[in-house]
């Protein structure tokens, strides 16, 4: 069996030394540069990563990759009976688009929508809160 915890740490440390560019693929030095909101994002993302952690902070972060190792309930979306919108960000290097176009495809009625953004795309497309706010406000019963 392989050690999953030396496993987790190496992607661990792979996803820090990628930064900014996992959090939107368009966050190379030259985008940034010319966009200013893009650039305090990631910013704040990076001064984040500088902070000491604990010991046990690092193994919650390595317990955390572990579980969506082995999470998988692919096999029951289609029994999902509520009105489901699936958002992703158009530029994110964290959840891939094939996961949410997968996951969109197996939920029956599931509306896809796309973003101007990674994986902050919330706070990157001013459309994406109005609209998923909406989504919810129409479809919840009261």
């Amino acid at each position: 069996m392989p050690d999953y915890a030396a496993d987790a740490i190496a992607l661990l440390d792979e996803a820090r030394a990628q930064g900014a560019q996992l959090l939107d693929t368009r966050f190379t030095p030259e985008w940034l540069a010319t966009h200013a909101g893009d650039r305090m994002l990631a910013e704040g993302v990076a001064a984040r990563r500088v902070v000491d952690k604990s010991a046990e902070q690092l193994r919650g972060e390595v317990e955390q990759l572990g579980a969506r190792s082995r999470h998988d309930v692919c096999d029951r979306l289609g029994a999902i009976t509520c009105p489901t919108l699936v958002a992703r960000g158009r530029f994110d290097g964290i959840a891939p688009p094939a996961n949410a176009e997968f996951i969109a495809a197996h939920i029956p009625d599931a509306q896809l929508r796309l973003y101007d953004g990674g994986h902050a795309f919330f706070a990157q497309d001013p459309a994406a809160l109005p609209e998923v706010l909406g989504f919810l406000r129409d479809d919840v019963s009261v």
